[in-house]
């Protein structure tokens, strides 16, 4: 069992977003420790990117901040190992976008040619990346991503949305660690009400096509209660915008921590 499905036994999973670098490379550390302290089961942290298509304006300035502060891909990793030093067991997914990923060349010399993708997942394994997530990588596409993914143990996540019946049983045939379940259509952000029957469906059509597969909801979740509903009818909530809305107001880590123990409760209760 990889450390990623790990976050989800015996026990529904609650999975914090935090950016990378947001406001600053230590706040983000101190964040997702705090997160981690409340009793987080997995944590996304996300490398920033300038055009995140997928995001709402919550996360699309807090990437901007996070790169205007000078947040790279290799200050990611830096952020992952200063946590790694404090929770080494912490399962930790990265959610990105397929360009800082493809570019990423480690500590390759300039001028010296890196085989695509090898070098981020080589530093993933050493810095005990367990997931990765692409928001804009259609499962159509991901073969080339994947063999590369598989050879270095991280986990490639694949992402499902409310589309036709026979691409989620496709997507849910083989997933490797859990299945993000998109909320709705559209980018990430707070939203005050959820087709809560759409979800479900999606859910019935993944564990009819694969019983033993986990899938966790996210895009939009933000109280207790919609956690806890979204819980019910899944393996777990993810939730990001809500959080870094939260540190964007000026919130402490001691705001995270009890933000996230109200979610995790009530994914606890579900």
């Amino acid at each position: 069992m990889t450390k990623t499905l790990k976050a989800f036994e015996n026990k529904k999973a609650f999975i914090p977003f935090i950016t990378a670098g947001y406001p600053n490379a230590d706040a983000s550390v101190e964040y997702i420790l705090a997160a981690a302290d409340a009793g987080a089961d997995l944590i996304e942290v996300g490398i920033p990117f300038s055009d995140p298509t997928a995001e709402g304006p919550v996360i699309q300035k807090a990437d901007m901040v996070a790169l205007q502060n000078g947040m790279t891909v290799k200050g990611a990793f830096e952020v992952v190992e200063r946590v790694r030093k404090v929770k080494p067991d912490l399962p930790i997914a990265f959610m990105t976008y397929i360009n800082p990923v493809f570019k990423f060349r480690g500590d390759a010399p300039e001028g010296v040619e890196t085989e695509p993708y090898v070098p981020f997942f080589e530093r993933c394994k050493a810095d005990g990346i367990d997931a990765l997530i692409l928001a804009d990588l259609p499962f159509e596409e991901q073969e080339e991503v994947l063999s590369v993914s598989d050879k270095y143990g991280v986990d490639l996540i694949s992402m499902v949305s409310p589309t036709s019946e026979d691409r989620i049983r496709r997507i849910a045939k083989s997933p490797r660690g859990f299945i993000y379940v998109v909320s709705s259509m559209g980018v990430t952000g707070v939203r005050s009400s959820f087709a809560y029957d759409t979800i479900g469906n999606m859910v019935r059509l993944i564990r009819e096509t694969n019983p033993s597969v986990k899938c966790a909801v996210g895009f939009g979740i933000s109280t207790p209660e919609q956690a806890e509903k979204m819980a019910s009818i899944s393996d777990g909530a993810i939730v990001g915008s809500a959080i870094l809305r939260l540190i964007a107001g000026g919130g402490t880590k001691e705001d995270v921590y009890n933000y996230v123990k109200s979610m995790k409760d009530a994914v606890d209760r579900a």
